[in-house]
């Protein structure tokens, strides 16, 4: 099995892969506080519950945007997996095409190379996480640029941290943009209010591209589902594009080095 590893600002997402096929995967939170130790008893945890064992894991490869937690994480897979991960960035490169100013952070170079893999070109990527990305791929797979926005909880979670009188809400998609009470009117604002603010970004990246507006749009992230689910402008949710993405770098990489 291949163990990829998406280690996110809020979330370390645990992927194990035989070929293509998913087979398990689990979250950890992501803690700069959090042992070698902690990290690698838990995940050998998760391997003893499904009747798995370390050494069925052939290598590892990680991307991550968190650099503080690198140094224990993979201090914890030399410890219980005995392997050196590779990493992305530093070990391989995703073959992202990229203006010379331009550079992505992993995951979203990892989830372009599996968007582009999975569904053609050109391509707009959507990431709802800690942080929303818009990434657009030209008919050539070039980099063409993007933008980045805070997620959809950060905003809800700054509303509530700054305005003494307004309560925590869970985030749903509400009936109606005109709520009778201050929970329903947060979440019209924050969660139609994003979808919109989601609709014109699409919009205004694929006027940008200038390949009319009949491009693909694919999402990926935690949130992905309750915006998509809200709007006609995006075609596909794909919770696993990261770790399909880093099953493909490896896949090429170990194509490489032979």
């Amino acid at each position: 099995m291949l163990m990829a590893i998406d280690v996110g600002n809020t979330n370390m997402v645990f992927g194990l892969l035989e070929g293509e096929k998913l087979v398990g995967s689990f979250r950890l939170m992501t803690d700069t506080n959090r042992t070698s130790d902690e990290i690698g008893l838990t995940v050998c945890e998760y391997f003893r519950r499904f009747n798995w064992t370390t050494d069925q894991v052939c290598d590892i490869i990680i991307a991550s945007v968190v650099p503080q937690v690198m140094y224990t994480l993979t201090s914890a897979i030399v410890k219980y997996f005995g392997k050196k991960p590779i990493i992305i960035d530093d070990d391989v490169s995703p073959g992202i095409e990229y203006d010379s100013e331009s550079h992505l952070g992993a995951d979203r170079s990892v989830s372009c190379v599996a968007a582009m893999e999975k569904y053609g070109k050109p391509l707009v990527v959507l990431d709802f996480g800690t942080a929303t990305t818009v990434d657009a791929l030209s008919d050539t797979g070039r980099y063409l640029g993007g933008c980045i926005l805070a997620g959809i909880r950060v905003s809800t979670d700054a509303l509530f941290q700054q305005a003494a009188m307004l309560p925590q809400v869970e985030l749903v998609y509400p009936d109606t943009v005109l709520g009778l009470n201050t929970i329903a009117q947060i979440q019209a604002g924050s969660v139609m209010g994003y979808v919109g603010a989601m609709e014109y970004l699409i919009r205004q990246t694929k006027r940008e591209m200038g390949y009319g507006q009949d491009i693909k749009v694919v999402a990926t992230g935690g949130l992905a589902r309750l915006i998509a689910d809200n709007t006609d402008m995006i075609d596909v949710v794909d919770s696993q594009l990261i770790l399909d993405g880093l099953r493909i770098i490896y896949e090429r990489y170990k194509r490489e080095q032979k």
